[in-house]
């Protein structure tokens, strides 16, 4: 199974891009939020390093790998969450995720359905039942900011406001940023008892200022 590709971008369409590795040529999805950020993501040598899911469409006599490309394990999880939707395979997802994934999430979790139904082939049907599904499990995305984010390795530690910490340094915040962000959302909400709803605290609390 193949989780990361560096190699050198050679060629560029409009929802893929191939990257050669070792003089192999990988076609690989992406959806256009983060197919538009590629230029960004090169080295001087037209290098680029992707986080990849990988999967394999299966068809009537035969399975067909896909790779679909991100940038950090933050944007492949989101994606993850999203077809866990029903009805949402991976190439609807990579299709639907035409804008900001911080947007998205804002949107899920403001059950913001008008602004759902502009992504390609989700409808007002379709948008409810994204909502259902993720509504409340999304906050953290929210918090991505428009900058690249840089994913560092959380440490094996088992306190789960450590680990919400080291998420949003991931998410270019600094130490003592995040640190003050979790002491307020600690303070309004002290029955949490997770990293996941720590975060989502977290960003209800900012979209309220």
């Amino acid at each position: 199974m193949i989780v990361k590709l560096l190699g050198k971008l050679i060629e560029k369409t409009q929802n893929s891009i191939i990257v050669d590795v070792q003089g192999l040529g990988y076609e690989v999805l992406m959806p256009i939020s983060i197919l538009q950020r590629v230029g960004d993501h090169l080295d001087s040598e037209g290098n680029i390093q992707l986080i990849i899911y990988h999967y394999f469409q299966i068809g009537p006599s035969n399975g067909i790998p896909v790779l679909v490309g991100f940038f950090n394990e933050i944007e492949r999880d989101f994606f993850l969450k999203f077809i866990t939707v029903s009805g949402i395979g991976p190439r609807a997802a990579v299709k639907a995720l035409n804008r900001p994934i911080s947007e998205i999430s804002r949107a899920i979790d403001q059950g913001d359905f008008k602004f759902l139904q502009t992504l390609p082939g989700i409808g007002l049907q379709k948008s409810k039942e994204v909502v259902a599904k993720l509504q409340g499990k999304v906050g953290k995305y929210g918090l991505i900011q428009d900058k690249e984010v840089v994913v560092r390795q959380t440490q094996g530690t088992t306190d789960w406001q450590e680990e919400a910490l080291e998420v949003l340094i991931q998410l270019q915040y600094k130490r003592q940023e995040a640190t003050a962000m979790i002491q307020r959302a600690m303070g309004h909400a002290p029955h949490i008892t997770t990293t996941e709803a720590l975060l989502n605290e977290i960003y209800k609390q900012r979209i309220k200022v």
